[in-house]
């Protein structure tokens, strides 16, 4: 019988993990379920006779693709996969997946969430400043940039993107001003929403030298990875700068900015995808995709080679 086990230290909404099993059981597939493990260890031992595997921001590192003797596929519930070791899942024949666009909507919500914190001073009952007519620029636009120019254009801002993976055309049917690099960007809007993954190019990218021509008041909107960020850089502008401001859905790894009262926050945890109707929209998606891969050979939304 084929096992497909649901690894999560962050569980899914019961709805969820139902509809998961709903889905698997329909091909006679038998659903396991590991749930706020607290070691490595328990995950490698979870894995030793599994089919198939579905994960959020768990670690699928090489030790637990060796492990998993069985495994054919892995989905991460969720965009980003940075936390798959891809190059030992091509080694031991495991097809890697990703669920783009499932959690768009709701990490999203959040950067206007703490755009909207940031703006009116944290709630202090201070007087702040309004979104509308500001400039954003999306830096990245795949599916969370575009639902975060979506949700700008209802607020009034004026919506400026580069992603040198699409064409003017493209984002400009999705909604947005193309601009043609980072740094164009980056001298005109206020607010900078980020959305590039982790890779070796995009690491510490986002550093002192672009930020430091950013408008007045400027803001840096992070939903994206703490590893993009070159956090000494940050430090030093903010250090420079009294009017820039930097909220982040990852903690970073410098406990340099808490002195930055009332222009930096961070969440206590990664949030992005924290809601109901992502983890169900991730779950399922995740869960089909397995069963499409079985079933069908579908690797449509694979990411390693």
């Amino acid at each position: 019988m084929t096992k497909v086990l649901i690894a999560t230290d962050k569980p899914f909404a019961p709805v969820a993990v139902n509809g998961i099993r709903e889905i698997v059981e329909a091909q006679g597939y038998e659903l396991v379920l590991l749930e706020k493990y607290t070691s490595q260890d328990e995950l490698i031992a979870a894995v030793a006779d599994v089919d198939a595997m579905i994960i959020r921001s768990d670690k699928a590192t090489k030790e637990v693709i060796e492990a998993a003797k069985n495994l054919k596929v892995i989905v991460r519930a969720g965009a980003g996969y940075d936390n798959i070791d891809l190059a030992a899942c091509t080694a031991h024949n495991v097809v890697a997946m990703n669920t783009p666009g499932q959690n768009s909507n709701a990490v999203a919500e959040l950067a206007f969430g703490m755009m909207v914190y940031m703006a009116r001073n944290f709630f202090n009952g201070k007087s702040g400043s309004e979104l509308k007519g500001k400039k954003i620029g999306i830096h990245a636009y795949g599916n969370v940039g575009q639902n975060v120019g979506r949700i700008a254009r209802g607020f009034g801002m004026e919506v400026y993107a580069f992603d040198p993976f699409m064409t003017d055309e493209q984002i400009k049917n999705a909604g947005a001003t193309p601009l043609h690099s980072a740094e164009e960007m980056y001298k005109m809007c206020q607010y900078i929403s980020l959305h590039i993954p982790a890779t070796e190019q995009t690491k510490k990218s986002i550093n002192y030298d672009l930020l430091k021509d950013m408008p007045k008041g400027a803001v840096l909107v992070n939903t994206a990875r703490k590893e993009v960020i070159d956090e000494e850089g940050l430090a030093k502008l903010m250090e420079e700068r009294a009017d820039f401001h930097y909220i982040t859905d990852i903690a970073p790894d410098c406990d340099c900015f808490s002195k930055f009262e009332g222009r930096f926050f961070a969440t206590p945890k990664k949030m992005g995808a924290q809601t109901e109707e992502a983890n169900v929209n991730a779950g399922l998606a995740a869960a089909r995709q397995i069963v499409n891969f079985i079933e069908k050979g579908d690797e449509k939304f694979r990411v390693n080679k």
